[in-house]
């Protein structure tokens, strides 16, 4: 196989792979920013995480949790 057919050994020189499952706050704040075409703070981010957004034990967002719990809230007319 040459080179440039081979699998990738890791992320590409500069970048972190990203766990959509596992994100930190800033991350996901940055991840959600590029998806969604509006700005989402960190601030934002824990704010929904003080009003009941689920988090991993170690305060890090799943997005489709979040997602999930976000399409509640919007049912609820919680936004």
């Amino acid at each position: 196989m040459s080179p440039e057919h081979a699998p990738s050994s890791g992320p590409a020189q500069g970048m972190s792979r990203l766990n959509p499952a596992a994100l930190p706050v800033g991350d996901a704040a940055r991840v959600l920013t590029r998806l969604g075409g509006k700005p989402i703070t960190e601030a934002m981010l824990r704010a929904d995480v003080d009003a009941g957004a689920p988090t991993n034990a170690d305060g890090s967002i799943n997005l489709v949790h979040y997602a999930a719990w976000l399409v509640k809230e919007m049912s609820a007319g919680g936004d």
